[in-house]
């Protein structure tokens, strides 16, 4: 068994308050979450209206398995979340 951490901090520039970020960031449990392979929490900046962290905990058989679907979670924020992506990093365990 293989543990990937996938951590994402996000900047939202003009976000003026915690419900328009809710709002931003709303659907990213849902999204991602549903996947029993992944675990997912705003993991900090939790009472900062411009500015977010998550983080994603990935478990596959394999690291190659771990990988892609760490790729494929940052491509589809990217795709989807209305803000910037300032940080992302990764840990395999």
């Amino acid at each position: 068994m293989h543990i990937g951490i996938l951590t994402i901090t996000f900047s939202l520039p003009g976000c003026r308050s915690l419900k328009e970020k809710r709002q931003r960031m709303g659907g990213m449990h849902e999204r991602f979450g549903r996947n029993p392979a992944v675990a997912v929490c705003e993991s900090g900046e939790h009472n900062r209206h411009d500015a977010s962290e998550w983080s994603f905990v990935v478990v596959a058989a394999s690291r190659r398995e771990v990988e892609s679907q760490c790729s494929q979670i940052e491509e589809k924020i990217q795709c989807t979340v209305e803000g910037r992506i300032i940080k992302v990093t990764r840990e395999l365990l």
